[in-house]
């Protein structure tokens, strides 16, 4: 695993965390939520890629 992914995945949440705090103190509680629920599927595309690399290793290592 590559130490990039973690820092992405760190910027992606102070960043998300950021504009979540803002726009609830601007009042707007729908748009908020949209940016979280928008980070945590970034997030997870990050990850569900590297498994997905770490699942085709396993295959290609034990010759499935």
């Amino acid at each position: 695993m590559d130490i990039n992914l973690l820092f992405k995945i760190a910027a992606v949440g102070i960043l998300v965390a950021v504009l979540h705090q803002v726009l609830v103190r601007a009042g707007r509680e729908d748009q908020a939520m949209m940016t979280t629920l928008a980070g945590l599927v970034i997030v997870l595309t990050m990850v569900i890629q590297q498994i997905s690399s770490l699942f085709n290793t396993v295959r290609t290592l034990f010759d499935l």
